[in-house]
């Protein structure tokens, strides 16, 4: 295999990443100082207006401030990076840039503990606590009248996975090796495609099941179809993630010494790389397959169909009886999909 010419970045490069992550990181944490730890804690305004000039003066401050500590032993990006020197007895932990990071860190819990609005107060408020009461009440007290119905609807959703990821499987497999960067470095032309391909799926693996079935239950209307392409579209990213990443940490030993045969690229695939994937794709498969019979629960949800159509259904009249049989089927399809891929999993092993 000829050596990639594009794995190891120049030193501008890093210096590039290295400034592009003080400026986002420093702009953080101006936003955050500014909206959580001033007006909400500060001026005590628990909701302020928020403004778009508002992160916009803050990446002014992340450009100032990055720039004015850059060269310091305070650049978080260029400790990231390992462009600053330091004494070998001391831990990377240690260091200045490193507490900038800590720094980040607790002005993300202090963020995310006010963006979330968490109340005691509310949770143990009397009228929060007895609607919970009712509702928990008569989930424990399924309605059984509802089993045949709700097992059909069961049974849909499993198949509905079933099928989403048996279409998935051999397009993943296939885009698994043109996604994978040690067998797209041989030329220009191939790596622009592996990035470009990379693009596509982390851009298609952003979007959750549950936007996808939206958008599937517009296009093909409402129903299991939608909820199988939704379902479908997004194991085909996950699992091609899943596939390539798997080829780049194989051993590139039988690649080598097939390739100095003079075997074709398609034979130096099959033989050299193909075996040392087989179980670790048999054990992504089958996980991805227990994923989807969860998710396809949830899809449901937004028409997909199956058995969270049918939960929807019941919820939105406030049934919480029949809720609860159905939140009983769910657990069993989830426990029993839980233990069935356990044991092939391990059988695998």
């Amino acid at each position: 295999m000829k050596q990639n010419v594009y794995r190891v970045p120049n030193k501008s490069i890093q210096n590039i990443k290295a400034i592009t992550l003080d400026v986002l990181a420093w702009a953080y944490m101006a936003l955050v100082s500014y909206k959580i730890i001033y007006e909400k804690i500060i001026i005590d305004e628990r909701y302020p207006e928020f403004s778009w000039n508002q992160p916009l003066y803050s990446l002014y401050a992340g450009i100032v401030i990055a720039a004015l500590l850059f060269f310091s032993k305070l650049s978080l990006g260029r400790g990231m990076f390992g462009l600053i020197k330091y004494d070998e007895n001391e831990s990377p932990t240690s260091q200045a840039f490193a507490y900038i990071g800590y720094l980040l860190i607790l002005l993300t819990f202090i963020a995310g503990f006010y963006v979330s609005q968490i109340s005691l107060k509310e949770f143990l408020s009397e009228s929060g606590l007895e609607g919970a009461k009712r509702i928990f009440k008569a989930l424990f007290n399924p309605n059984w009248s509802i089993f045949e119905e709700g097992l059909f609807a069961a049974i849909e959703t499993i198949y509905m996975a079933f099928i989403a990821t048996a279409v998935a499987i051999p397009i993943a497999f296939v885009l698994g090796f043109f996604a994978a960067r040690n067998l797209m470095n041989e030329n220009a032309l191939a790596f622009t495609f592996y990035n470009l391909l990379r693009a596509f799926l982390n851009i298609s693996r952003s979007i959750e099941p549950l936007v996808w079935a939206i958008i599937f239950s517009v296009w093909v209307g409402i129903g299991p179809f939608s909820g199988m392409l939704a379902l479908c579209i997004h194991s085909i990213a996950s699992l091609t993630k899943q596939y390539s990443e798997q080829i780049e940490s194989i051993d590139d030993g039988p690649i080598e010494a097939i390739t100095a045969t003079g075997a074709h690229p398609i034979q130096v695939v099959w033989f050299g790389v193909v075996p040392q994937i087989v179980l670790p794709y048999l054990s992504y498969t089958i996980y991805r397959w227990d994923i989807n019979v969860r998710m396809a629960t949830i899809i449901g949800l937004v028409g997909g169909g199956g058995i969270g159509n049918l939960l929807m259904q019941y919820q939105g009249q406030a049934r919480w009886n029949e809720v609860g049989m159905l939140v009983i089927l769910i657990a069993a399809i989830v426990w029993t999909m839980d233990w069935a891929s356990s044991k092939l999993r391990e059988a695998l092993k």
